[in-house]
């Protein structure tokens, strides 16, 4: 398609609105109505070719057809989009048409001829015919237009969203890329007319109707946010708007994933992540590095999801040595390779172990006697661990009993322990364990501030919640059953979580484990909890996709020990502040350590023999607060 055409094309679609619509309806209607009357003239006779028949045949047609446009409103339906259902309404207008001049031919002549019917029959025919056959060439011809051009381009053509020094900066990074072309900037607030910026145009649009006039206009693909915060503010508006059009939603991605020179892979298409995420934390870089540098660090867990990423940025904080520590075998390899490639200079050794073998830990701490311990080996799976209740006490507290034994026996100077918010008045065995894990790391790193247990190690607890992305969690499963065609599978329509990025949880972690001074519990501020069922409806749609119509969701049920809200981390009944907006030191209940140590280990024996009734009643016993939900436990609780 030449350039001649494409200027014609775009310049049409300048015009073509509701208004130029109705005229052209108005034509096509009055020349079905003049054609009916020339066949009938044909068929029946020089009466309906006479000049007065004509005279009130013509006029009455027309004010027909406008009175039948104005109730209908058939012109004001978008062209390109037009479904079979909405043919319903040039069929009332055309029928609507021909009763109101069946009136006026029975006030005028009192009865009606046979040949009026003949006429009225084929004007309803022609006007329907018309009013059909034309926008259905329209739509052929448009998108036989937009076809020929995205043959004759490779690139996308793009427009960036804002005009900070930030898309600023975009656009002069890529103006030069064969894949992107960059057709201007887009925004809502108003701008002076014509302006321009780096040599480019700025598009203003209120309202949906608008934006889709420009993207038609001028063939745009994408829409590319800078920052995360643009695209965040936008998930009810553009985003929408860009499903609505098949636009694709784009991101810059942070400094962080860059990893290669090529500008293809350094846009990638908006992810959920990107609209649950907050804006960037900011946390005391040098203190963190002061606190690892020339350190050797360890690692439980090291291939998780939370510990890999703590690998990840401990990496790059000049660690005399990074100590790996995890049992799950190809997620340790892969964390391997990714540490060789990105940290060639980094000393580190991976590990295979499992915390629940004292053996095989003593092994990692005599050999590397690591300094700082980051304790995040732990079963998460809630409805998992309410059906393996033993194997959830062996790693979630025996583990951990056995890391914090070794920190001790090793001169340690600091374990930090990663928790979970389910371990604030757990409904489960997974958030109970966990909860039992930090009674005893507290208890001990009291007992050990006071003078009653020997050793150096201080002890530090945090808890978040539950992490966008991780291994086995909500937004992976439904970006595969997305990719599967659906049906997305949500427990219930009202469930709601609190999540937090993994980078920022682990960032939190280390400023927390910096500036804690003593044996603490540190809790996060999550943020608002979000709904899963609207988490579920952000990624079908950003997938292009429609709820109920190309992906359906179903609702499951609560399965076992699971809540419908999550405990609030962070308010001032439960919490105290810290010097960092974002971390709290949580109130909880002290333990004695003889007696937490004296319960821990008849669990740990329960566990080991699977004595599952007698094991969760002491569990229950323990932790008073831990009350099964939705689970075959609740039944202890009843007798307690």
């Amino acid at each position: 398609m030449s350039k001649l055409s494409i200027k014609i094309v775009r310049k049409l679609s300048e015009f073509i609105d509701s208004k130029v619509i109705f005229a052209i309806d108005c034509i096509l209607s009055e020349i079905s109505s003049l054609l009916a009357l020339l066949a009938l003239g044909f068929v029946r006779g020089s009466f309906y070719q006479s000049g007065s028949f004509a005279l009130l045949w013509l006029p009455t047609a027309l004010v027909a057809t406008v009175i039948a446009l104005l109730i209908f409103k058939g012109h004001k339906l978008v062209i390109r989009h037009l479904s079979a259902k909405d043919m319903l309404c040039f069929v009332k207008e055309s029928l609507l048409k021909v009763l109101l001049m069946i009136l006026v031919m029975l006030i005028y002549y009192r009865t009606m001829y046979y040949g009026l019917f003949i006429a009225l029959f084929t004007d309803f025919l022609f006007t329907l015919f018309l009013l059909v056959f034309v926008r259905i060439v329209m739509v052929a011809v448009y998108q036989l237009y937009l076809t020929k051009r995205r043959e004759d381009r490779r690139t996308q053509r793009v427009l960036v969203y804002g005009v900070s020094d930030k898309s600023t900066a975009t656009v002069v990074r890529f103006q030069n890329s064969p894949h992107y072309n960059i057709i201007g900037f887009l925004t809502k607030k108003p701008q002076r007319p014509n302006l321009l910026i780096a040599n480019l145009p700025v598009f203003t649009y209120d309202d949906s109707e608008q934006l889709g006039r420009i993207v038609s206009e001028y063939g745009i693909d994408a829409i590319l946010f800078t920052t995360e915060a643009d695209a965040r503010r936008e998930r009810d508006g553009l985003l929408k708007d860009c499903v609505t059009l098949q636009l694709r939603p784009l991101i810059i991605p942070q400094i962080n994933e860059l990893n290669n020179e090529d500008l293809r892979y350094s846009i990638r298409r908006l992810k959920i992540e990107d609209l649950l995420g907050r804006n960037e934390i900011t946390i005391s870089m040098d203190a963190v590095m002061e606190n690892f540098l020339g350190k050797v660090v360890m690692v439980t867990g090291a291939a998780g999801s939370i510990g890999s990423e703590l690998c990840r940025q401990i990496a790059g904080f000049g660690v005399k040595k990074l100590v790996l520590f995890d049992n799950a075998e190809t997620p340790m390899h892969n964390i391997r390779l990714e540490l060789e490639e990105k940290f060639p200079e980094l000393s580190f050794v991976p590990i295979i172990g499992d915390v629940r073998q004292p053996p095989r830990l003593d092994f990692a701490f005599r050999e590397h006697h690591p300094q700082i311990v980051f304790h995040a080996a732990a079963y998460k799976h809630v409805p998992l661990m309410e059906e393996n209740p033993c194997e959830a006490m062996r790693v979630n507290v025996f583990g951990s009993h056995n890391v914090a034994d070794k920190c001790i026996e090793y001169d340690v100077e600091k374990m930090v322990m990663i928790s979970t918010d389910k371990a604030v008045n757990p409904t489960n065995v997974m958030g109970c364990t966990k909860r039992i894990a930090e009674i005893y790391v507290q208890s001990l790193g009291l007992a050990i501030e006071r003078g009653e247990v020997k050793g150096k190690t201080t002890f530090v607890t945090t808890r978040f919640g539950n992490v966008l992305g991780s291994n086995g969690s909500v937004i992976p499963r439904f970006r595969e059953q997305i990719e599967k065609g659906g049906p997305l599978t949500v427990t219930h329509p009202d469930i709601t979580r609190f999540f937090m990025t993994i980078p920022e949880a682990c960032r939190l972690v280390m400023e927390a484990a910096t500036f804690s001074t003593g044996t603490q519990i540190f809790v996060f501020d999550m943020g608002e909890p979000v709904k899963i069922d609207d988490l579920a409806r952000r990624m079908v749609s950003l997938a292009g996709l429609r709820v109920g119509v190309d992906i359906k969701i179903e609702y499951t049920g609560l399965r076992p020990g699971e809540k419908l809200y999550e405990e609030v981390l962070s308010n001032s009944e439960n919490t105290t502040a810290t010097s960092h907006d974002r971390i709290f030191v949580a109130k909880v209940r002290e333990y004695d350590y003889p007696e937490a140590l004296k319960s821990i280990q008849v669990m740990e024996d329960l566990s080991e023999k699977v004595d599952i009734p007698a094991m969760v009643k002491k569990m229950k016993a323990f932790v008073p607060e831990f009350v099964s939900r939705n689970s075959v436990f609740e039944q202890y609780d009843a007798a307690r």
